[in-house]
């Protein structure tokens, strides 16, 4: 696929791994739709991509607010929007509301942005999609949050299974803890000894995203992006 001149959609693109996505997006030549719940982080977003970018607030958890934002019928959709790692307290000391609110951000709104954005998608010939998903959905340990862990892990199994899926190519980028502003910040303020390797680099992350828009033969695939390692395939 050739990014230049196609409407992407990149939810959660206010900070950190969306705005670094949206941005490289937009420098390859897509129409970028900057989509989050923080308007002051998402105009700044769009002010850094310039004139072929528009900002839209939504929250990825109100289906009416989704299916506005999927109205433009991209090409290209980043299902980035998530987070709820480190909130406190989590699955089970949590209330059903607030861990159930995890699963919904996490999971149930990059289906409901996928769902809604295949038959545009088929409708222009073909499109793609590339989900972001986290370490903390892989493997079999423990983790502080269980609800974010889970969503991740049913993300990247929903991401497999739609391998066949007819005119549209579903891709999922896995990263362990990311070099975002913030998680810069978080690392330093680690004691030395319990910061480990240095962080995945946001251009590995958004290099990967490229990678599965660009590169027509991938579909159904997952890359794990591992501190400090090269990227690997889960499947």
């Amino acid at each position: 696929m050739d990014i230049a001149g196609k409407t992407a959609v990149v939810t959660g693109a206010a900070v950190g791994i969306g705005r670094a996505i949206a941005v490289r997006l937009g420098a390859a030549g897509a129409m970028v739709v900057v989509a989050d719940l923080d308007a002051a982080g998402g105009e700044q977003t769009r002010r850094l991509i310039g004139p072929t970018a528009r900002f839209v607030r939504v929250d990825m958890r109100d289906d009416e607010a989704v299916r506005a934002l999927m109205a433009c019928q991209p090409q290209i959709l980043v299902n980035n929007a998530g987070g709820g790692a480190v909130l406190r307290p989590c699955f089970p000391d949590a209330s059903v509301e607030r861990w159930t609110a995890s699963l919904e951000v996490n999971l149930r709104a990059p289906m409901l942005a996928t769902h809604l954005a295949i038959p545009g998608m088929r409708a222009a010939g073909g499109g793609a999609v590339v989900n972001i998903g986290s370490t903390a959905g892989v493997g079999s340990g423990s983790h502080v949050s269980p609800e974010y862990s889970a969503a991740k892990a049913a993300l990247i199994r929903f991401t497999t299974t739609l391998r066949d899926l007819d005119g549209v190519r579903v891709n999922c980028v896995v990263p362990d803890w990311v070099a975002t502003p913030r998680g810069i910040r978080e690392r330093a303020a680690l004691p030395p000894a319990e910061r480990g390797p240095a962080l995945v680099p946001l251009e590995a992350v958004t290099d990967a995203v490229v990678g599965f828009l660009t590169d027509e033969s991938l579909t159904g695939r997952v890359v794990l992006l591992e501190r400090e390692a090269e990227p690997r395939w889960l499947n």
